[in-house]
């Protein structure tokens, strides 16, 4: 089959305009999310949006993707608030929301026995993007390049030592609080296409590999980057001459780099 023949069909452009949105936006936020050590925190906003599901199914509302951001923009909110009051350690907060929340979303949307029709959000499916999503997602994409612009250094110093930033009159609650909205906003609307069980791997594969790489920070956001579009545009290729889903594909890419990273001959350079 020819690679060209793939674009005859207007899924699949929409799917390859969509991976040239996301895969740069997950490598530059996962670069930020690595740094601050929040693997597990985006780990549960991914979690979370089941129960983001179930509170628009009780509202009645036919598309649930408002619900879902509002309840991970809510949940992150939370986490941060209870992390800077340090009532608990910060895994433990997040395994005790992340959990709470799984079991309040799994128990609503499986009553009467019909969670199978949410069953297609725990893997993805980017075939099924439209253009109005593709252009939303670009709008994140934006929102995300300025704020990465504005903000990447006050969120590294802050990644570094809190009280340093404080000393340097860094306003680090509001600048983790916007941080952490973003990051909620950013893996809700992905989820849909990405899935549930798969969207953690693929903030962090990328930017994890580039750590293994680079020399600084302007090549670590660069190999992140360009490892996030490259595991995405070869994923969605052999994902549609393989006919396996598309999401996991991107990831078994994105862990081949990884692991390609940790090869002597990468390490030494």
């Amino acid at each position: 089959m020819d690679i060209m023949t793939m674009f005859d069909y207007s899924f699949m452009r929409m799917a390859f305009l969509a991976i040239l949105i996301i895969t740069p936006l997950f490598g530059l936020l996962g670069t930020m999310i690595v740094n601050k050590k929040m693997a597990y925190f985006s780990d549960a906003l991914g979690h979370s949006a089941l129960t983001g599901i179930a509170v628009g199914v009780i509202c009645g509302m036919h598309d649930t993707t408002l619900s879902m951001i509002l309840f991970a923009i809510v949940f992150a909110l939370l986490l941060n608030w209870i992390n800077a009051k340090a009532f608990a350690s910060t895994d433990t907060v997040i395994s005790v929301f992340s959990s709470c929340a799984i079991a309040i979303g799994l128990a609503i949307l499986s009553r009467g026995g019909s969670f199978s029709q949410y069953s297609g959000i725990l893997v993805g499916d980017v075939l099924s993007i439209t253009m109005p999503e593709v252009t939303g997602l670009f709008v994140v994409f934006i929102i995300t390049i300025i704020f990465y612009l504005i903000c990447y250094n006050a969120i590294s110093a802050i990644a570094v030592s809190p009280i340093l930033a404080r000393s340097r009159h860094i306003r680090v609650y509001l600048l983790e609080s916007l941080f952490s909205v973003l990051v909620a906003v950013i893996v809700t609307v992905s989820i849909k296409w990405v899935g549930i069980l798969i969207i953690n791997a693929l903030l962090i594969l990328p930017a994890a590999a580039a750590r293994n790489v680079s020399q600084n920070a302007r090549s670590y956001s660069a190999y992140a980057v360009i490892f996030a579009m490259f595991s995405g545009i070869v994923g969605l290729f052999v994902s549609y001459f393989t006919n396996v889903a598309t999401g996991p594909m991107i990831v078994i890419i994105a862990s081949a780099i990884y692991f390609g990273t940790l090869l002597r001959p990468f390490r030494d350079a």
